[in-house]
């Protein structure tokens, strides 16, 4: 397992990976993640920096966490490293998988749902409520697959 680096103004916020993330959640949705009149730059460090989360994982078996940005490293109480090494199975409780996994198919097979509503676990054991959430396929220009994504703008601790 390959640990990507911390998105920073160095690697220019995982620019080829933000933009798999804005451009796939824009086509899917309509909607722009961030703020268009950003430049390309500024746009993936709007991403990192946003004050609502975005999550993203792969396309293994076991689909494993490749991107949070810091509102979403906040929420699940991890740092990058932590949460990149994190299979997405696990930010849910066993008893909630069933749910879990309906909901991925859902998306797999629509593009994208914007109704997500979910109960989540912080690396210390602290439950959330998800709320509105949108979970979209990540691909690029070519449809190629390259995992899902989700942004979410409410959530309260249980």
């Amino acid at each position: 397992m390959q640990i990507i680096k911390v998105p920073s103004p160095e690697n220019g916020y995982l620019n080829k990976h933000a933009e798999l993330l804005i451009s796939s959640y824009h086509r899917w949705t309509g909607k722009d993640l961030v703020k268009p009149e950003h430049s390309d730059g500024d746009m993936y460090r709007a991403l990192f920096q946003a004050p609502y989360a975005v999550v993203s994982h792969n396309t293994e078996d076991i689909p494993i966490f490749n991107y949070g940005n810091q509102t979403a490293l906040s929420v699940f109480e991890m740092d990058w490293t932590e949460f990149t090494s994190l299979a997405s199975q696990k930010s849910a409780e066993p008893v909630n998988q069933a749910e879990r996994e309906r909901l991925l198919a859902r998306v797999s097979k629509l593009g994208f749902i914007d109704d997500y509503k979910g109960v989540r676990i912080s690396s210390t054991g602290r439950h959330f409520l998800i709320e509105n959430a949108t979970v979209w396929n990540v691909v690029d220009a070519r449809g190629e697959y390259y995992g899902q994504a989700a942004v979410f703008y409410k959530w309260s601790e249980l």
